[in-house]
């Protein structure tokens, strides 16, 4: 819902950040392998309950995340590469609250695992459509640089960061924080799995 709104604003600063890296010889799928390694940190900082570090780690991926899509643009954007990305970073979404599970199981557990379990609707609306999407040709007019057809909802990646966010913030309060989110999650998912059938049974 968000991210139409903040990406445009972020993207000049990501185009100078991934220029100079671009200059030093990084590459898109290099910064989207470190980007993960860092999130992965955050996963195992959130799991130690050292939630500053993994609010930390886990800015420095969403970073990453920004950096590697403008990077992939000034060299040759590529299939593998936007493969790689979209591939690392639901593992990474998926991960992350496993991290508070794991400080606290017997508070964190469930809720987490309901959580995970929402993210699985998300994903597979999300990506069962772009495939069809690419099929017939069908693209976004807002998300055109995306590396596949960005199917919108409730919940989309920045939400997802202001979630984490919030629960690195406020780690006490994580079930709280994952039940809300699991439900935004789920409303989206049934959006998507609504409007993705219509759309594709009219564009046969």
């Amino acid at each position: 819902m968000l991210d139409k709104h903040v990406v445009p604003i972020l993207k000049p600063a990501l185009k100078q950040v991934a220029k100079t890296l671009y200059n030093a010889g990084l590459t898109a799928d290099q910064t989207t392998t470190i980007g993960f390694l860092i999130g992965l940190c955050a996963v195992l900082f959130a799991a130690l309950g050292l939630t500053t570090m993994a609010l930390l780690m886990l800015l420095l991926n969403r970073l990453a995340d920004g950096i590697d899509g403008e990077l992939a643009r000034l060299q040759q954007p590529t299939d593998a590469g936007a493969f790689l990305d979209i591939t690392l970073d639901f593992i990474f979404y998926a991960m992350f609250p496993l991290g508070f599970a794991i400080a606290n199981p017997s508070v964190n557990a469930l809720p987490a695992a309901v959580l995970v379990a929402s993210f699985v609707g998300t994903g597979a609306s999300f990506l069962a459509f772009s495939s069809m999407a690419e099929k017939r040709n069908i693209s976004h007019p807002e998300f055109g640089y995306k590396g596949l057809y960005y199917l919108d909802g409730l919940a989309e990646g920045t939400e997802t960061i202001i979630c984490f966010v919030i629960m690195c913030l406020l780690p006490q309060h994580f079930a709280l924080i994952a039940w809300i989110f699991a439900a935004i999650c789920i409303i989206t998912a049934i959006n998507r799995v609504i409007s993705g059938y219509f759309t594709l049974k009219r564009t046969r």
